[in-house]
This record gives structure tokens, sequence and C-alpha cells, in this order.
């Protein structure tokens, strides 16, 4: 923020030393760093305030924008049963006509702006493939643990520390 090197501190902690003097010196500084955290408090709080509002409004306008989706799909369904009880009304024998196409006025897909989430689409080749679990009967068994040549076995490195007893 400032660009204050440490000959610039230096030479305002001289003149406060000379103006202030030892014994007020030390007051003032505690005093003068007290106010400096509490603006910097109060700064990270507005910051703070204002990004909460900026979530807050950008989900509001998410979801204004479903209840519009959604609104428009009822609209969409209603008019298609309409259509559907008027065609069973005039002729139940005949074969209910083919659905429309969606109004290209109506909803629109949009790309998501920076930051919002993105809705993904299932995947169309089918269900994901999983990883085997390890612990399944198919999997083959790990390779047992080879011994190293200086590893042996506890019983072995007893009889290896004991000294002989046969030769006294």
């Amino acid at each position: 923020m400032f660009d204050i090197g440490f000959s610039e501190l230096f030479v305002i902690a001289i003149v406060a030393l000379l103006v202030l003097g030892p014994e007020r010196l030390p007051r003032a500084a505690r005093f003068t760093g007290l106010w400096v955290r509490r603006a910097r408090a109060q700064w990270y709080s507005v910051k703070s305030e204002l990004e909460n509002e900026l979530a807050d409004e950008e989900l509001k306008r998410s979801l204004r924008a479903a209840q519009d989706d959604l609104r428009d799909a009822r609209e969409q369904l209603r008019d298609g049963g309409q259509s559907l009880r008027e065609f069973a009304q005039r002729d139940p024998d005949r074969p209910p006509p083919e659905p429309r196409e969606p109004d290209p006025a109506g909803p629109q897909r949009r790309d998501p702006e920076p930051g919002e989430p993105t809705r993904r689409d299932p995947d169309p080749s089918g269900p994901a493939k999983r990883e085997p679990d390890p612990r399944s009967p198919e999997q083959p068994e790990p390779p047992q643990k080879r011994l190293d040549a200086n590893a042996a076995a506890p019983a072995d490195r007893a009889a290896a520390a004991a000294p002989d007893r046969r030769d006294r």
C-alpha cells in the first residue's frame, strides 16, 4: 500500500523519539498500533459484508432464473395437456399428435457466468465404470513378502546373540 522502506521507518522512529521522548514513545506506539488494528478490522468487515451481499445477489438472480424456467416448463406442460384433452374430446379413435418443438422464444440455454456452478448432463455412454474393490474375491492375491537375508526370525537372532555356554 505505502512504499515505506526500512530507512524511512528508522527516520520516523528517530523523529518520534526526539519529539515524544523516551517516556511517552511506548505509549504512543501502542496507541498507534491499536488504531491501525481497528482500521484494518473495520476494512475487513466492510469487505466481507460487501462480498456477502454480492453472493446474495448472485443467489437471488440464480433463483429467479430457475423460477422462470420452471414457470415456462409448467406453461408448456399445461398447453400440452390442454391440447391432448381437446384432441381426446374431438376424436378418441385417432392417435395423438406429434409433440411440438419447444418455442424458440422460450427458455434458452445460457452459458454460466464466472463463479456460477455449472450443471452437468448425465454421461450418455452409460453408467460410470468403477474401479474394482480391492477386497473382492476376483482380485488376485498380493505376492507374499519375502524375508530378507538380513532379517532373520526372532528365535535365530536370540540364538546368535546368546553366548555359547558349552565352552565354559
